[in-house]
């Protein structure tokens, strides 16, 4: 709708007066053609407008007053502005004179939009759009759900005991039976997942950890519903290794972003996050001192922290390159480091023994073969420990000094290829699970080391095994391309 832009002069000096053309003092009156035709030509009585006043096409800085008397003092201009001003802004003539658009008036007070505070327009918008639905029986790729209810509901399941372990939790531990058909698969990562890992506390126990080079961590529903119930991104380069103190209630992570982090499983806060000089690729937790950890990557150092005062406590210095796996064996006074050093008539400093407390090697001739080993699993009953070795099968050793091997025994039939398979013993200590390039999962039996079972897991490598440490049949696997399967 069409209106009048009045504007004024200063009242000290007019332009005539100063000889000058003074922008933003000096003013001059426009108005458009329709109105100018309902309140008279300028000069006439309606308007009381001075004669000399034309329209003309300048750009209108505000809407000031010329005249010595306000507008509102004017009854007849008054009541002629408001007459034009119920003229339909369709009805109005155009003046090419004027080419400026016309400004349209404020809305009646009954249209008039509530004030919104600054404040509340920058606000996120997740807190003004009401969330979807949670998802159950398995994540979706892309989703997220912010509801008060789904938030309370996971926070539930990652302390609350899951109603599939609930039968088994007090009974005797009894022999592991082989997992046969597929219950759930996951396309859990973004990258390659380096290792799953069923909580070992037996109420939490249905809990599954995930660690993935897509630079996250995450815990899983892994025996009922498949849940996705916690993220934890607190590093900035590769997860490359992770593990679950002994109560369940933390989780300690390893990155190639140098760093090692002890986070709370229920809340995903850091508890404490150390900084190594070298890139993590393994890592340990003191079983019976769960704030003690130990640290090994790109580096011929394995640092020991403590995570009450986040301190260096001790280093253990050794003529390699990489540490691969550590290993604490049983009464967590010595424990096994793997690296990837091998000479070329044998494989020394392949395997080191070292005593925690004195930081000294107690040996260092172990394996002599020339391959080295990825990953390294201590037998729950009996004293000995088994090493993955590039020579696709695996050693077993003694867990007492000299940590001979048992030349007798070995595990053969997966391949390794140069991936950083893993493999483990079921709870009874009666079954050892490992890994394959070639994407299976094969079953040993620990006395006799003949193969008993060997499942097609996967399309691309497995690396990673891991069997429930309550449900009888129950076991977990991933592979390289980020898939995490649950199997019973």
């Amino acid at each position: 709708m069409a209106f009048l832009s009045l504007v004024a002069y200063e009242d000290s000096d007019s332009d005539e007066e100063s000889g000058t053309n003074n922008e933003g003092v000096s003013f001059t009156l426009k108005c458009d053609s329709a109105v100018e035709q309902f309140l008279g030509s300028p000069g006439s009585s309606a308007t009381g407008l001075p004669e000399d006043r034309q329209c003309t096409n300048t750009t209108s800085v505000g809407p000031l007053w010329p005249f010595k008397s306000p507008p509102w003092q004017q009854p007849q201009l008054v009541d002629s502005c408001k007459t034009a001003l119920q003229i339909p802004p369709h009805s109005l003539p155009q003046n090419p004179a004027c080419p400026n658009p016309v400004k349209r008036l404020a809305p009646s007070s009954a249209g008039v939009r509530p004030y919104i505070p600054k404040r509340q327009k920058l606000a996120p918008t997740d807190d003004r759009v009401s969330p979807g639905p949670s998802v159950r029986g398995g994540p979706v790729k892309g989703t997220s759900t912010n509801t008060t209810t789904s938030q309370a509901s996971g926070s539930r399941m990652l302390s609350e005991v899951s109603e599939r372990v609930r039968p088994f939790l007090g009974q005797k531990v009894g022999r592991m039976e082989l997992p046969r058909r597929c219950h759930l698969q996951l396309q859990a990562h973004q990258g390659p997942v380096n290792t799953v890992q069923w909580c070992p506390a037996p109420h939490t126990s249905h809990l599954l950890l995930s660690a993935s080079m897509d630079r996250t961590v995450k815990i899983w529903d892994g025996a009922e519903s498949g849940r996705c119930l916690q993220v934890i991104s607190t590093h900035s380069g590769a997860v490359r290794d992770a593990c679950w103190s002994p109560c369940g209630r933390r989780l300690l992570s390893g990155s190639f972003d140098t760093t090692a982090t002890l986070t709370d499983v229920e809340t995903g806060s850091e508890v404490v996050k150390v900084r190594n000089q070298f890139k993590v690729t393994c890592l340990a937790l003191r079983p019976n001192e769960p704030d003690v950890f130990l640290c090994g990557g790109f580096s011929p150092e394995v640092k020991a922290w403590d995570a009450r005062s986040s301190k260096m406590v001790r280093t253990y210095k050794a003529g390699i390159q990489q540490t691969l796996d550590i290993l604490f064996l049983s009464g967590e006074k010595e424990f096994v480091t793997s690296s990837d050093s091998v000479s070329r008539d044998s494989a020394d400093r392949t395997l080191i023994a070292w005593d925690f407390g004195t930081t000294a090697k107690v040996s260092n001739q172990i394996f002599h073969e020339r391959y080295t080993c990825p990953s390294l699993a201590l037998h729950p009953d009996d004293e000995s420990f088994v090493a993955q070795t590039n020579g696709n099968y695996i050693a077993i050793f003694s867990s007492q000094r000299p940590y001979r091997i048992n030349k007798r025994r070995r595990y053969e039939g997966h391949k390794v290829e140069g991936y950083a398979i893993q493999c483990e013993f079921s709870r009874c200590g009666s079954l050892l699970a490992s890994g394959s390039s070639t994407g299976c999962v094969h079953f040993y039996d620990h006395q006799s080391s003949r193969t008993l079972h060997t499942l097609q897991a996967h399309q691309e490598a497995c690396v990673s095994v891991s069997l429930h440490p309550v449900l009888p049949s129950v076991a977990a696997t991933c592979d390289w391309s980020g898939e995490i399967k649950i199997w019973n």
